[in-house]
């Protein structure tokens, strides 16, 4: 009789016991491995995907800045560098040097993974002073396949344009 109620106890034990086995814990951790190298390319190809749009959309905002300061210094037609378009409103009114048309972080170079900068300025036949009438703005990505896949340029009309391979030999029209 004893032995029977041994028995039984054992059999009540061993349902009780609700916990997980160390096999059925390695599939689901492998299974969750799994689904993480799949998922993590994913993302980081979401955030340089981010970082494009952000690239195209701060060369629209370098343009209006450019359109706005040609406007407000016409002496000095387009602007040569980015500080130019930048600066701060507590430094005094703006000037030709420090107009405060861009944000501090657009105006500083970088911005979303990207490097921006102003190129090929062009100054106007017989002029004395910088006064520019063409300029290109260039995005190209900190690390190409990372921060970015593509280069983006952009001049005074407006037109932005991609360089596949992460440069600023930009060849390919975009929308």
């Amino acid at each position: 009789m004893k032995a029977l109620e041994v028995l039984t106890e054992r059999r009540r034990l061993r349902h009780d016991d609700a916990g997980f086995t160390l096999m059925e814990l390695l599939i689901v951790i492998s299974i969750m491995l799994i689904l993480m190298l799949i998922a993590i390319p994913n993302m980081l190809n979401l955030k340089a995907t981010a970082n494009e749009t952000s690239a195209k959309q701060s060369l629209r905002a370098i343009q209006e800045a450019e359109t706005q300061y040609a406007t407000n210094f016409p002496a000095n037609g387009f602007a040569c560098s980015l500080a130019a378009l930048g600066g701060n409103a507590s430094s005094g009114p703006p000037n030709p040097q420090a107009s405060q048309l861009l944000q501090g972080d657009l105006s500083g170079g970088q911005k979303a993974g990207y490097s921006f900068s102003i190129a090929n300025c062009q100054k106007a036949p017989g002029s004395q002073q910088d006064n520019f009438v063409s300029y290109e703005a260039t995005a190209v990505p900190q690390v190409v396949g990372k921060t970015g896949h593509n280069g983006y340029c952009l001049d005074m009309s407006g037109e932005i344009k991609a360089d596949p391979s992460g440069g600023t030999n930009c060849t390919v029209a975009i929308q």
